[in-house]
């Protein structure tokens, strides 16, 4: 529980506890950059007829530009030679693209409304991986991850998920799975009418699918698609370069935004992702990620008196907040934190709602929190935007609001520091991963 700022707590300036905010985000563990992960850049021979395969299938070049390839993470594309800024480096048509049309006619009719894009690409990946070396797209699903190469959290052990059971990743990870079980549910009877094809179809074969699509689809006009030797394109937070589709000539393609040496990898950004993004959905963190964010959650202490006003006045004015690319949605009584960049206050950090929060906080007298609804009224209809006319207050709104971030940081860094304590070279190599990973989750809290 948030507890009030009493007689314990130091007396802050202003000026002192926007620095301490500054300085708690700003800070970060000492990691490596993800460009000097080690690359082994070397031929990928299980997939060395991959790209003449799908040029036969589109009938058309693809890239003259690029290779499949290994790297220490998976597989990537490379250039095969000097690539300019500006060069269009792949052009995939829509024609060799696995979409929500590849599923079987009678299979859609059964599906309803609610069943998303993403499941219906699922579902129509799940018939080519059961038809195996029978399918059309034989050439491009076997070279797509195995299940025991997933890494996003939902596949994650017990053991494994209380490792970020400090962060908000956990409960989303068990939000996900959960609704995935419905979706299941829900699609199940489409599927057992096709035996032939769909036979003994279980939970995990739609999860692995699901993760697939969900991990590597980009969007268009027509909800999402798989697009081979695209989506063999790794990731990279500050690249400008990403995937565009071009509705007229009916075609996904990617233009180069930097120079390239031949037998660079290349990389495209998915999105301005975090790594609590990245981890849940794509299944990989960066070590430094610019676009990372914290989500934290505040409750009024059950001992306030005010409590149930405080509820009821935060509930009436609470303002949904336009979804960013992480897609994480806020409440009244949760909060989306970004990097400050420096001490001086420039980047986006501490955002206002959440000191608007610690204001309704420290309301002790109804009449506070009238004073707070009637400016609110008068103004945009924000409640506590401003700063309480009071210096005093003002300031005992922050010590509430750093004393509830002193102690989330202080247990965020305990996770961290039992992770490093729990390092053991007997460890398999799949666990060592994931730790690694939290690792960098939790970093966004440092």
């Amino acid at each position: 529980m948030l507890s009030r700022a009493g007689t314990s707590q130091p007396r802050w300036s202003l000026g002192q506890l926007f620095f301490t905010f500054s300085h708690r985000f700003s800070a970060r563990l000492n990691f490596s950059s993800i460009s000097e992960v080690k690359v082994l850049n070397h031929l990928d021979d299980e997939c060395g007829d991959f790209l003449p395969w799908l040029e036969r299938k589109a009938g058309v070049q693809v890239s003259s530009k690029l290779y499949i390839g290994k790297v220490s993470y998976g597989r990537s594309l490379f250039a095969s030679r000097d690539i300019q800024i500006g060069d269009c480096i792949l052009r995939v048509p829509y024609s060799v693209q696995i979409s929500s049309d590849n599923l079987l006619p009678k299979a859609s009719a059964l599906l309803d409304d609610q069943v998303e894009s993403v499941t219906k690409v699922a579902i129509a990946l799940l018939v080519e991986q059961k038809l195996g070396w029978e399918s059309e797209w034989a050439h491009y699903v076997s070279c797509l991850p195995q299940l025991g190469e997933m890494n996003s959290t939902i596949f994650w052990s017990r053991s494994e998920l209380d490792m970020i059971c400090q962060s908000f990743v956990y409960q989303e990870t068990i939000k996900q799975k959960a609704q995935l079980e419905k979706d299941f549910l829900r699609i199940k009877p489409a599927l057992e009418q096709f035996p032939h094809i769909l036979r003994r179809i279980t939970f995990k074969d739609f999860i692995h699918a699901y993760a697939l699509v969900k991990s590597r689809a980009w969007g268009s006009t027509k909800g999402v698609s798989l697009i081979p030797f695209a989506d063999f394109l790794n990731h990279d937070g500050v690249s400008e370069a990403i995937v565009l589709n071009d509705e007229d000539k009916h075609v996904s393609e990617v233009i180069a935004d930097r120079n390239y040496a031949a037998h660079e990898e290349v990389l495209i950004r998915y999105g301005k992702f975090s790594n609590a993004t990245l981890l849940l959905d794509f299944g990989f963190t960066l070590p430094y990620n610019i676009h990372d964010q914290v989500k934290v959650q505040i409750d009024i202490p059950h001992h306030d008196l005010l409590r149930e006003t405080k509820l009821e006045i935060l509930k009436k004015h609470y303002l949904p907040a336009i979804e960013d690319d992480n897609g994480f949605k806020t409440s009244w009584d949760s909060f989306i934190i970004k990097e400050v960049k420096s001490a001086v206050g420039k980047g986006k950090g501490v955002p206002q709602s959440l000191r608007a929060f610690a204001r309704v906080l420290c309301c002790t007298s109804h009449q506070d929190l009238s004073d707070l609804v009637l400016e609110a009224v008068q103004n945009d209809g924000r409640l506590a935007r401003r700063p309480f006319k009071s210096r005093s207050k003002e300031i005992q709104a922050h010590e509430i609001l750093l004393s509830h971030l002193t102690r989330l940081i202080e247990e965020y860094n305990a996770s961290v520091k039992s992770l490093g304590n729990a390092a053991s070279p007997s460890i398999c190599k799949r666990f060592a991963l994931r730790r690694q990973m939290t690792l960098h989750l939790l970093a966004a809290f440092q």
